[in-house]
């Protein structure tokens, strides 16, 4: 019996997943959560083989999530599900240690092979997804601003660009707004942008953001050495 978890911050998409799972007699859900920390938490103490995790949710970041979840329970298979194009995503999850990524497009019938897989100790990507890593290998970097960016960074600079403000931005993320304004100077000074307004039009531009309002995982940055 595979032992499974399940971290979204949407609850009728836990109950979907929860739905899925359960035509499948080998998979058995023994917990959810609904944001990162929760998601630390809940594998820290129960013991299960795979966590379906959600790309975007409060509190940490899911980069973050999965390398705190890497060090405290390494045996612990982690299949990302995001809503985002795999190219977007994908390859920055995988680096970090997660053992999968699949997007919430795909087919139901493909969740539970996918969760056997990883489940197996091999690390499951979509076809479409391993082609686009293999071309990727050939592709130089872009040297775009955003790319000089942290992980934490990134994912503020990206809700500045939607056009959030910085208490709501330090809500969803659980950040102080003191924190929040602390990021937003680093990110002013490391894309030499000058203010939210130019945030807000690069992401637009640069295609981080369709349109103000609507976020978009585009395209994220590597790791600063």
């Amino acid at each position: 019996m595979i032992r499974l978890l399940i971290a979204d911050d949407h609850q009728i998409l836990r109950e979907g997943l929860k739905h899925v799972v359960a035509q499948s007699r080998d998979i058995q859900v023994l917990g959810e959560a609904d944001d990162g920390d929760a998601a630390i938490a809940l594998c820290s103490r129960v013991d299960a083989d795979v966590l379906l995790l959600d790309v975007s949710m409060p509190g940490p970041g899911v980069l973050e999530v999965i390398k705190t979840l890497k060090r405290l329970r390494p045996k612990l298979g982690i299949l990302v599900l995001s809503v985002h194009p795999e190219r977007h995503y994908a390859k920055r999850v995988l680096v970090a240690g997660a053992d999968g990524y699949l997007t919430k497009s795909e087919s139901s019938e493909a969740l539970a092979p996918a969760i056997r897989h990883v489940h197996s100790g091999r690390k499951f990507l979509t076809q479409s997804l391993a082609q686009e890593l293999a071309l990727d290998l050939g592709r130089k970097r872009s040297g775009q601003l955003h790319e000089a960016l942290s992980n934490r960074e990134y994912q503020v600079f990206v809700q500045l660009g939607s056009g959030k403000g910085i208490d709501e931005i330090a809500t969803e993320l659980k950040l102080s707004p003191k924190t929040v304004r602390t990021y937003r100077s680093r990110i002013l000074e490391k894309t030499n942008l000058k203010s939210t307004a130019e945030i807000i039009f690069y992401a637009i531009n640069q295609g981080l953001v369709t349109h103000v309002g609507e976020v978009s995982m585009a395209a994220p940055p590597r790791d600063p050495a």
